[in-house]
């Protein structure tokens, strides 16, 4: 591990926001994939039974 000296909080902080980010991101897509699917499938049902 690298010696950070006066600027181990500041790169320990950017290490954490950034791994924070990546977590909500991937959060974020996973909750908007599953909205979609159950989107898209509603609409799939819906158009079965308009047909």
């Amino acid at each position: 591990m690298p010696e950070l000296g006066k600027y181990a909080v500041a790169v320990w902080s950017a290490y954490g926001a950034t791994a924070a980010l990546l977590v909500a991101l991937v959060i974020a897509t996973l909750l908007r994939g599953r909205r979609v699917r159950a989107e898209m499938q509603h609409a799939e049902a819906r158009e079965r039974t308009d047909a």
